[in-house]
């Protein structure tokens, strides 16, 4: 056992290499047992740990101290038994019998009869990667992925099994059904399965359907924001809930902290209260009892009218505002920006989930987006606290084009020298498609990201991303992770967008054009021409 590399992803996070699954095992659980200083998250992978911490200088002391952690020592095994009861009845099974040459039954045979290890968690939370003892069940994944897999899906996807804990698209072989439930937020501890655990498989003739008893709806009193409309999408935010990536759960949150963080301050909040998050404007909300306000990010026109639908003032963003009981505040289209963020002296107050209020688009968790209707409880305001003064206002986009600062890999090596010549000197265009998981980017000309031909036409073992991150698909258009991005991916990253520069992107509207610019990771200084063909040191293994 043995760690082969370190590669920097970003100025803050580092992906460490391994040689081997129980290697992975073995660092992830020393890590874990005794972390780093300054460490936020440790993901294992297929081959790596991602390690991510709070500061560059602390991922600079990392990248020293991970060399010395000895993994013959490893923490005391507190890996658990699981059995899953599967109905062998999957879509896929026939063909993974003749894939594998195994028939059906032999199929059965081979998935129940050996003991499957619980590598990493990703793409969901309660998604589990499992590692059998053997490879007789090492098949390709689908060429065409389904665009829905029905929750409780019991899979095989190259050298590992799984289990689909909700619907979702997945591209693996379907090869039965179960129905434990991977994923409960009533369990102390949410995942059935977690790294580490001992998982084997029971054929049962017939599973039972279970049902679940939903919590009884929370009863909203006192003061309140009432949403008449929510424009595109609005969603309840705080700083998120980092530190649970090996649960597959995505830190999530406001997409621009920097602009919820500003809207909280001028309200008198704790920076970490839950704000509104609402993208491209539309969104509308009437005040229950007197309230206090303040909107910040995306430039948009503000109107307040009174309890009879007249108008009744105009309020500035980035100051703070009242809102009095009845009145009702509507934001127009931004002007520039995309997304605004609305805080409320007090905080929303809905009820927490796994530490946050944020709502994750990728898994579900946390409030559900808002509709027309939705009552929004507002927290006691604190008191010992000032509402702000009017501010400047956080935004830093450019009107027709934004520059985002980049450092590279850590799989720049994947691709073409020209493809860093292509990524920094072409302008990239945002999509329609992007979203809180990412910004899809295009080219404004027939350019794309090209893969160097001695890698294969293979795709990465699944490794951690981090926010920032310029994922690259077959296609060679890349995709920047935001908030909600998945914990764990295949495709190859060639650069990641500084933490510093991610509010500018999360503020890029559809159609916007984005320049990127090479950056040493400590100084974030640009790098020379001649430098930016080169990996800067630290980045290769």
């Amino acid at each position: 056992m043995s760690l082969t590399g370190v590669r920097w992803v970003g100025p803050r996070a580092l992906l460490v290499e391994l040689s081997d699954l129980p290697s992975v095992l073995a660092f992830h659980s020393r890590l874990l047992a005794e972390p780093l200083p300054g460490q936020l998250d440790a993901v294992a992978a297929a081959a790596t740990v991602l390690l991510k911490f709070g500061t560059h200088a602390e991922a600079l002391a990392a990248r020293t101290a991970v060399g010395h952690v000895d993994l013959g020592a490893v923490p005391r095994d507190v890996s658990r038994h699981v059995t899953i009861e599967v109905v062998y009845d999957g879509e896929d099974l026939a063909e993974v019998g003749m894939l594998t040459g195994l028939g059906r039954d032999g199929v059965v045979a081979a998935h129940t009869g050996q003991l499957w290890t619980a590598a990493f968690g990703g793409f969901a939370p309660g998604f589990t990667y499992l590692l059998g003892e053997n490879h007789s069940l090492d098949v390709p994944r689908r060429s065409s992925p389904r665009t829905a897999v029905p929750d409780g899906s019991v899979a095989l996807g190259g050298t590992f099994s799984a289990v689909y804990p909700r619907q979702s698209p997945g591209g693996w072989q379907l090869i039965g059904r179960t129905t434990a439930v991977l994923w409960d937020l009533e369990r102390e501890s949410p995942a059935l399965v977690r790294p580490g655990d001992k998982v084997r498989y029971v054929a049962a003739r017939e599973a039972v359907a279970l049902t679940s008893a939903l919590p009884a709806a929370r009863e909203v009193t006192g003061p309140a924001l009432v949403v008449d409309s929510p424009g595109l999408q609005s969603l309840v935010q705080d700083l998120g809930r980092p530190g649970l990536g090996d649960l597959g759960v995505s830190a999530a949150g406001a997409v621009d902290q920097q602009s919820a963080r500003q809207a909280n301050r001028l309200v008198g909040n704790e920076p970490g209260a839950a704000v509104v998050e609402t993208v491209l404007g539309g969104l509308s909300v009437q005040a229950v009892g007197d309230q206090v306000l303040a909107l910040a990010g995306a430039v948009v026109p503000l109107e307040i009218r009174d309890a009879s639908g007249a108008p009744a003032r105009r309020a500035a963003m980035c100051a703070p505002f009242a809102l009095l009981d009845g009145e009702t505040l509507s934001l127009r289209e931004p002007t520039l920006g995309a997304r605004s963020y609305l805080a409320v002296r007090g905080g929303i107050d809905v009820h927490p989930v796994l530490g946050s209020r944020s709502s994750d688009s990728m898994s579900g968790i946390g409030p559900a987006p808002l509709s027309a209707g939705t009552r929004l409880p507002v927290g006691k305001a604190p008191l010992f606290q000032m509402v702000g003064a009017p501010e400047e206002s956080t935004l830093r986009l450019g009107v027709a084009s934004a520059e985002l600062r980049i450092t590279l890999g850590p799989r720049d090596d994947w691709f073409v020298a020209g493809a860093l010549d292509a990524l920094t000197g072409e302008e990239w265009v945002t999509t329609e498609q992007s979203n809180r998981i990412g910004v899809r980017l295009r080219p404004g000309s027939d350019r794309a990201l090209e893969r160097n031909p001695d890698r294969g036409a293979g795709e990465l073992p699944s490794e951690g991303a981090v926010a920032g991150a310029l994922q690259v698909p077959p296609s060679g258009h890349p995709v920047l992770f935001l908030a909600d991005h998945p914990v764990t991916g295949g495709y190859p990253v060639i650069a990641v967008v500084v933490p510093e520069d991610l509010p500018t992107a999360a503020q890029l509207p559809p159609g916007h054009r984005v320049r990127f610019t090479i950056v040493d990771p400590a100084t974030l200084e640009p790098l020379e021409p001649a430098a930016t063909g080169a990996v800067p040191e630290g980045t290769q293994p």
